[in-house]
Order: structure tokens, then C-alpha cells, then sequence
């Protein structure tokens, strides 16, 4: 093993999100790995039976388990969904780290997908042929789950952002819904002037919304080949989503509320927090969130940095992978293909789930589908539309887990001190290279 790997891999499982060291230490690269696995090995394998283990805090994934044990009566699917975010990390890194207790499949967020298949924690999937399954996916969520004719997981579901606004608040003031940013930084004017009470939108400091607002803005800050990685916020992009925002922060026009909490809950449901830039998936949490704002809220294309430009951005969603030590790889890998490639993806978009396949996007059913909560809408029109436009060539860092978490303690000041949201950026840059260096990673200038 290289230095630069075993440096990096020594500096990750410092923290206990990122505890991978073992796995590329230790023997992940079996012949699984690298040589072809036929459909009729996974048939032989689907004959046989066995047990498999997967982690995932999905909800429709329990229907899907139920239907693909129906459909193979001798595979179980032990399901363990109790966790979710840093605490699934975390089991899921440990496990990993000491080689024992590992799922055959995990769920994995698209963000967090290259801390793990960078350690080869993950068992690429090329080889039982998910690279032939690229047509069958949007670009955004396939580029996060491949790397050149590598596959490290099969996406799950997908973001694609859209504008969601009250149309009772907009209708009240004669406010027209924003197509450009510089409408919404209007529009978020006459609010506020119209009721003081009234923000266009909560906005304490998060690095996903910020990520994901560079990302459709242009900016390319992450560059990522291997253990080489370029970090630089200073590029067009960037100065357009920082120039909008920065009024937005000066002026006091966004709530200075997290996202997720009561008050967040409660602003979308008063009407004080009149629009949110989110994913597609976000119409289910208004249903069980916001119950009380029914018919009110609508959704809307993501306003534009520049009039007619149509590009979008993914925010959120997950992809499932079978980790390098998984005991069952043809099991796993024939759950995963039927759960997000196969007959469980019409289950769970059924339950709610957001596609990140062509197939359902494109399907008439579903973009015609109306969405009570916004009174009848054919809201999937917009999100499809969006998500056949979020560009492809997005990178996450190696280790974007740990950059998102000191995201409060550089940008995150820009919302709360006099610390410019430029200034913030260069903050975040300069602490990111710093990590990047001492895990023994390249940065490039």
C-alpha cells in the first residue's frame, strides 16, 4: 500500500464517521471484484439463498424487501433501518474499520460516496454489469455514483431542486413568483417592506443548500482524481451565488432559522417563510410536516442565475452499494438492481419516493400525477424538467463529510458576524486544503 493511501486512510479513521483504515488495509480486493459475475451466477445465487443484510433508513424499502422475498422465497432480507445520518455513518464506518458485522448492502448519500469508495470500503459493481445500467439514470445521480468505468452503488433516488412558494402570501402582495435571482432578491424586498414578519426564505448557514446553490450557479469548486484534489472557491459561479446572497444576509431578508426544527416547521406553516429552494423529495415532508398550509403551497422551476438558463442541482439523495466485506455480493447486488433498477422502483415512487430513473420521469402517469397538498398541481413536471437539467460534471469532495462539518465555523460566521460570505468561503477553502493536506491527500493550486 502507498504512503499517500496509508496516510490518508490513518487520518480518516481518526474520526469516527470515517474509521475506514482496515478495509483497504485489509483483503476488500477479492476476485469478485474484478471478474465478471454473469446474470446467471446472480440466478444461481437467487436460487440457492441465503440471508443479507441491509442498512437503510428509506422508508419504501420496506415494501420492497417484503416484494423480493415474495419473489425469492429462499432469500431473507434482514432490514435494519433505526438509523439514519451521522449515527449510520458512523455504524457503518466502524463495522468497516474492525472487518466484522458489515451489511451486504448500505444506503450511502451521493455525498458521502467517495470517502468510502476512495478506501475501497465499496465493491465496485461493473462487474455484475450496473455499468450497463447508465442509460437508465439522470446524469446528476449517475455521475455520483460512478468514477470513470468504475460503479460503486446503484442510485436510489435523486434531488432535483425546485422552488417551492405560498401562493396565499405571493397572491396577498401582488408579488409575482421569481424566475431569476435577482426577482427572488425583489421579490424578498417587497415582502419583507409589505410585513416585516415575512421572510422569503430561512437561511442560518448550511452547507448542503450552499453546495447544491453553487453547483447550479456554475461553480466547480471541488476537483477530485483519486487522492489529487482541488479545492477554490474564486470562480464565476460562486461570485454570482455570493453577490445575491450577500444582499440577502445584509439586508436581514431570511429568517435566521435552521431548517428542521419547530420554528422552521412552524414559519412554513404561518407563512413567514414564504418560499424554500429544495429537492424533489421535499412534497411528502410538507404533507406530514406542514399539514395545516394545505393548498397553499405550490411548486415552481428554481429561479435562474441568468434569464432563460434553465440549469438546475441536485440536492439530497442516496444511492445503495454492497460494502467490499459484504458476505452475499450476488445477493446484494440482485437486491440492489431490484430495488432501484428493477420492478422496486415503481414501489416506491407508488410510496412516494423520488426516481432517479428516466423511465418513471418520463412516464406520462407520473408526470401527471396531482399533488393534493398543492392543490392539485401536476408538481412532477417541474421536477423532472429539473432534473433532466442538472449538469453532470459536479464532484463531492473525498472527505465531504468532515467539510460539511466545519461549514458553521467558517461560512456559517457570514450569517451571523460581519464575515462576508466571500470571506466565509475562503474560510472553508483554506481549512478544507489544510485537512486535505494532513490526511496526505494532493491539493492542487
Amino acid at each position: 500500500m502507498r504512503r499517500t493511501t496509508s496516510r490518508i486512510l490513518r487520518g480518516i479513521a481518526l474520526l469516527s464517521t470515517l474509521a475506514l483504515g482496515a478495509t483497504a488495509c485489509g483483503g476488500s480486493d477479492d476476485d469478485s471484484d474484478t471478474k465478471a459475475v454473469s446474470a446467471a451466477d446472480i440466478k444461481a445465487a437467487l436460487d440457492k439463498g441465503g440471508n443479507i443484510t441491509v442498512w437503510a433508513w428509506e422508508p419504501t424499502l420496506k415494501t420492497v424487501a417484503a416484494d423480493f422475498q415474495k419473489k425469492y422465497p429462499k432469500v431473507k432480507v434482514n432490514l435494519v433501518s433505526e438509523r439514519s445520518g451521522d449515527k449510520h455513518y458512523t455504524a457503518l464506518s466502524n463495522a468497516i474499520s474492525a472487518g466484522k458485522g458489515v451489511p451486504d448492502v448500505a444506503q450511502v448519500e451521493y455525498f458521502a460516496l467517495g470517502q468510502y469508495s476512495l478506501t475501497k470500503g465499496l465493491t465496485d459493481l461493473a462487474p455484475y454489469g450496473a455499468d450497463k445500467l447508465a442509460s437508465k439514470y439522470t446524469a446528476g445521480p449517475w455521475n455520483a455514483v460512478s468514477d470513470g468505468d468504475k460503479v460503486y452503488g446503484l442510485p436510489m433516488d435523486s434531488g432535483p431542486m425546485a422552488l417551492f412558494y405560498n401562493k396565499k402570501v405571493f397572491d396577498k402582495y401582488k408579488i409575482a413568483v421569481p424566475t431569476t435571482w435577482d426577482e427572488y432578491l425583489d421579490a424578498a424586498r417587497k415582502l419583507h417592506k409589505a410585513d416585516p414578519k415575512v421572510y422569503i426564505a430561512n437561511d442560518a448557514g448550511d452547507a448542503g443548500f450552499t453546495t447544491s446553490m453553487l453547483w447550479q450557479a456554475g461553480s466547480r469548486p471541488y476537483k477530485v482524481d483519486g487522492t489529487k484534489v482541488g479545492i477554490n472557491f474564486d470562480d464565476a459561479g460562486a461570485k454570482k451565488f455570493e453577490t445575491v446572497w450577500q444582499k440577502l444576509i445584509d439586508e436581514k431578508l431570511l429568517a435566521p432559522i435552521n431548517g428542521w426544527t419547530d420554528d422552521w416547521y412552524k414559519g412554513l406553516g404561518d407563512g413567514s417563510i414564504a418560499t424554500l429552494a429544495s429537492g424533489a423529495w421535499m412534497p411528502a415532508n410538507f404533507e406530514t410536516g406542514v399539514p395545516g398550509a394545505k393548498g397553499q403551497w405550490r411548486a415552481a422551476a428554481l429561479p435562474a442565475w441568468t434569464k432563460g438558463e434553465k440549469a438546475s442541482a441536485e440536492n439530497g439523495g442516496s444511492s445503495l452499494t454492497v460494502p467490499a466485506l459484504a458476505k452475499n455480493k450476488e445477493l446484494a447486488y440482485a437486491f440492489t438492481e431490484y430495488a432501484n433498477s428493477g420492478a422496486g422502483v415503481a414501489t416506491r415512487v407508488s410510496e412516494g419516493a423520488f426516481p432517479a430513473t428516466k423511465a418513471q420521469l418520463e412516464d406520462p402517469a407520473f408526470q401527471s400525477k396531482k399533488f393534493d397538498y398543492f392543490d392539485g398541481q401536476e408538481a412532477n413536471k417541474i421536477f423532472a424538467e429539473s432534473a433532466a437539467n442538472v449538469a453532470s460534471n459536479w464532484s463531492y469532495l473525498p472527505f465531504q463529510q468532515y467539510a460539511n462539518s466545519i461549514f458553521n465555523d467558517t461560512v456559517g460566521k457570514a450569517y451571523v458576524s460581519n464575515t462576508t460570505l466571500a470571506d466565509g468561503l475562503k474560510a472553508w477553502q483554506d481549512a478544507s486544503v489544510k485537512y486535505g493536506e494532513e490526511q496526505g491527500f494532493t491539493i492542487e493550486k
